[in-house]
């Protein structure tokens, strides 16, 4: 089975269970007053469950394939899988990983400020005076929308400060 297929696979299991979590668990604890709303908490989730395993199904059935001749080159190939920048990829995910364990300790600013000059660097971006300063001015730009404008409070700095 090809890669996209694979990928496909996983898709639909995580979307099953996502949807067995929005269809099954989500809604018994509603107070009675939200259970007669037509919208509830658990409404997105169920879209987005359903709406995921029909994509996946197109994928996994092939009925998305394209029969051409030779193949497209901006496919994946599995076979050449160390041609591609995988390390580039599995530094991003770590990275990822560390700005949402180190978002609600460090605050927003320095976390997405490092988040976002590191991604750069690990991307190959070599102009760090730009990048730190774009990194700052977009940080400081979203908190300014979800905390002034949205009204939503977001810790800026560390807890200690």
């Amino acid at each position: 089975m090809a890669l996209d297929r694979w990928i496909a696979l996983i898709f639909v299991a995580f979307c099953c269970a996502y949807g067995y979590l929005a269809f099954f668990t989500m809604d018994e604890l509603l107070p009675p007053f939200m259970q007669r709303n037509p919208v509830w908490p658990s409404t997105f989730p169920k879209v987005l469950s359903v709406l995921g395993i029909i994509a996946g199904l197109i994928v996994l059935t092939g009925l998305e394939a394209h029969d051409e001749a030779e193949p497209d080159p901006s496919a994946i190939n599995w076979r050449r899988l160390h041609d591609y920048n995988l390390g580039q990829a599995l530094l991003l995910l770590g990275l990822m990983v560390v700005y949402a364990l180190a978002l609600r300790p460090a605050g927003f600013l320095p976390s997405t400020v490092l988040f976002l000059a590191l991604g750069a660097a690990i991307l190959g971006e070599r102009r760090w005076i730009v990048t730190i300063l774009v990194a700052v001015l977009a940080s400081g730009f979203v908190w300014w929308l979800v905390e002034r404008v949205l009204g939503i409070f977001l810790r800026p700095f560390p807890t200690f400060l």
